[in-house]
This record gives C-alpha cells, sequence and structure tokens, in this order.
C-alpha cells in the first residue's frame, strides 16, 4: 500500500438545508460518487473521509458500504479546510506514504484523472487537477470596484482537486503553515508555501464543485 486519499466533507450544508454531501442526486448521496469512484482505483490503498462530528454516523455507514476495503476510517473535521485536511493525515494509515485531497462536493471526479495526478506525483514535486480559466479575470478593488488591471488568461488555471503529493512533503507543508499561522483555501498553496513544486494536469469533463442549489440540477443531469 502506497497511496492513500483525503476526501473533506466536512460542510454544514447551509445553502441546502441539510448537510450537503448527504444530499440525493441521482439516486445517491452526493458523497457516495466520488467514494465509489476511488473504490475502482487499485493502485489506491486507503481512503479517510472528514467530515462534521453530528454527521459520523451517517457519514460512516456510507464511507464503508462505498469504499469496502478500501475504508481508512470517517472522523471529524476541524473550523477550516486545511484543519479538515490535517484531521485526515493524521487519521491515514502509516503505509500511505503518497496522498491526494479531493472535496466531497466533486462527484464528477474521473478515474484516469485521478490516475494522470499520482504518475505526476514525487519527492518534492506535487500534482493538481485543474482547468484553464476562461473568462477574462479582472483584478478589483473592494472598495470602490473599480478595475485595477486585467490578469493574462493564458497563464490562468482554475484549481480543482485531488490535489497530490508525498506524504512528507504534505505533512511538512501543513506544519509549516501551522507554525507561521496561515490559513490557506488548498494544499496547492500549502505545497507553494513550503517550496514543493507543484504540476498542473488539465482535466478532462466535468469535475465542479457542488457549491449552490443550482449545481445540484446540473450534477444531477450529468450523472444521470
Amino acid at each position: 500500500m502506497s497511496w492513500g486519499a483525503i476526501v473533506v466533507a466536512a460542510g454544514r450544508g447551509t445553502r441546502f438545508g441539510s448537510p450537503k454531501q448527504l444530499i440525493s442526486v441521482a439516486g445517491r448521496p452526493l458523497l457516495a460518487w466520488c467514494l465509489s469512484t476511488f473504490a475502482t482505483i487499485d493502485e489506491l490503498g486507503r481512503v479517510v473521509v472528514v467530515t462534521e462530528n453530528e454527521w459520523l454516523a451517517q457519514v460512516d455507514a456510507l464511507a464503508r458500504a462505498c469504499l469496502g476495503e478500501k475504508y481508512g476510517g470517517v472522523v471529524a473535521g476541524g473550523s477550516t479546510r486545511q484543519q479538515s485536511v490535517a484531521c485526515g493525515l493524521a487519521a491515514l494509515d502509516p503505509a500511505c506514504t503518497r496522498v491526494f485531497v479531493h472535496d466531497g462536493a466533486r462527484p464528477l471526479v474521473r478515474a484516469d484523472d485521478v490516475r494522470a495526478g499520482m504518475e505526476r506525483t514525487h519527492a518534492g514535486q506535487g500534482a493538481v487537477l485543474a482547468a484553464p480559466v476562461v473568462d477574462t479575470i479582472k483584478v478589483v478593488d473592494p472598495r470602490t470596484m473599480l478595475v485595477e488591471r486585467t490578469l493574462e488568461r493564458s497563464r490562468l488555471w482554475a484549481a480543482q482537486t485531488p490535489q497530490f503529493a508525498t506524504r512528507d512533503d504534505l505533512e511538512r507543508a501543513h506544519a509549516s503553515a501551522a507554525e507561521n499561522r496561515l490559513d490557506l483555501t488548498d494544499d496547492v498553496a500549502l505545497l507553494e508555501v513550503a517550496g514543493t513544486t507543484v504540476v498542473v494536469v488539465p482535466a478532462h469533463g466535468e469535475n465542479f464543485k457542488v457549491t449552490h442549489p443550482s449545481d445540484l440540477a446540473r450534477a444531477e443531469a450529468l450523472l444521470r
């Protein structure tokens, strides 16, 4: 066993009126879709799911059913995404020396994209699934809402998940962030600050994150 995964499903679902990870999408809980995909990846040893404390029992039953022998535990997360990933990393089987982190609200992740990210990961280099930005991006002054400048679109990519690293590199990045009191929005940012190179792996298909209720209808149509 070498590869492990951390699936972050710790949102409270305030936009949805119930825990988002357990909402039915195309006949299954949202979280079940990515877990079932990961269960098909032979190279993956264990999967740890991080969720809210009050949903531990429901998520645990779901994870066991979806993952089978790849089930690696369900743990309570922290108050931020970074803290939740750290909780999952601490719970992951020590035999998992490489790891990827995935948002449980991305149900359409593809196994071949995950494998492509795995192949680009080694000591000193992480990887991230991403898509080129198609909109023109403006930097705006938040006080006046005036445009300050336009970014060069050809160099911009939207980061997705999974995000991949060796366990040593990821643990070092989290330890450095905690020591320096940094709270960053994804693991690639942590790896960057810690000096780890990160390579972009183009994602295929619809690997979007279900964030708003309107995203559920889109995910439902694609999954069906």
